[in-house]
């Protein structure tokens, strides 16, 4: 899906035809870096992150009836609920341009649940882009934008996803050209088998987990040179956090040095895991030693949603 939109007239839209039906990917995250600078008023935290998109999906299909409801049916019989952040957004454009027609959607689970890697919004974005695109409906990019930073602080940067610094809650985005270290051309994520509260995570921060956001910015300012840096540079500021509270995420981090991974970070709050390869064979020895450990692996890649080829360096 493109990204460039005109802006017109919310209101009154009624040009479409109930029983359209679209499909559409929405795809996974990482957290190259995350800054947390401080605790804002608002009771937020300032962050200063790096995010980028990976090559695994959910896949949504969205479909219209006349009867004025939202009805979805997951893969995973527990997300099919109001909550679920693809009712969320359906509701939010209905209301937003007075829809009186209904969708039902169809929700195919892939991407883990509850696992720092903005499964849930990325598919509130997916949703808000499909509706948009595949029923031309009469919404900006800056009234998505607004829609999305209202459902979640993720859900901005997936309404482009590629590579982007974000800034402030997450909301503010600053899009990256598409280069990517040839050290991390392959990505190993293992998802513990336990679930991590990101309010508690950020809760639990200690004035000596805040940082400037140098560590995003050099990394930033790196990519953006198409300049090497070491992969130890790489800094979240939530892992000590979690590696000291959940010695689930603390066992199978030593699991993977053991399985021959050189480095290991987290990605946002957690639970999930990565570790970046440069060659397939090297991932795929360690994904098949940890697979045969027992734990939930993914060997993937980065991946630009707009159909923008990666540059390595």
């Amino acid at each position: 899906m493109g990204n460039a939109y005109t802006t017109s007239q919310s209101t009154g839209y009624t040009g479409s035809t109930p029983g359209r039906t679209r499909f559409v990917q929405s795809y996974a995250k990482i957290n190259l870096t995350l800054d947390v600078l401080g605790r804002r008023a608002d009771g937020f935290h300032e962050l200063v992150t790096l995010m980028q998109t990976l090559d695994i999906y959910d896949t949504i299909c969205v479909s219209e009836i006349e009867e004025p409801r939202v009805e979805i049916i997951c893969s995973r019989p527990e997300l099919s609920t109001a909550e679920n952040l693809i009712v969320r957004a359906v509701q939010a454009v209905r209301q937003r341009l007075s829809l009186e027609h209904g969708f039902v959607i169809e929700h195919q689970k892939r991407v883990p649940v509850a696992a720092g890697l903005g499964g849930g919004s990325s598919n509130a974005a997916a949703t808000l882009l499909l509706l948009k695109e595949g029923w031309d409906l009469p919404l900006s990019m800056a009234e998505l934008h607004e829609i999305a930073a209202a459902l979640g602080s993720d859900v901005p940067f997936f309404l482009a996803g590629g590579l982007a610094l974000c800034e402030g809650r997450g909301e503010r985005i600053t899009p990256l050209a598409p280069h990517w270290p040839q050290a991390m051309r392959w990505l190993i994520l293992l998802k513990p088998a336990i679930s991590v509260s990101t309010a508690l995570v950020f809760r639990n921060l200690s004035p000596a987990d805040y940082s400037d956001g140098a560590s995003s910015r050099k990394i930033q300012d790196a990519l953006a040179h198409k300049s090497n840096f070491q992969l130890s540079d790489l800094h979240n500021s939530l892992q000590r956090g979690v590696l000291e509270r959940y010695p689930e995420v603390a066992q199978a981090r030593e699991g993977m040095l053991r399985a021959g991974t050189a480095h290991v970070f987290l990605s946002g709050s957690g639970p999930t895991l990565f570790a970046p390869f440069a060659q397939l064979s090297n991932a795929s020895q360690v994904y098949q030693q940890l697979l045969a450990q027992g734990y939930e692996v993914y060997l993937t890649r980065a991946i630009y949603p707009q159909g923008t080829e990666a540059s390595f360096f």
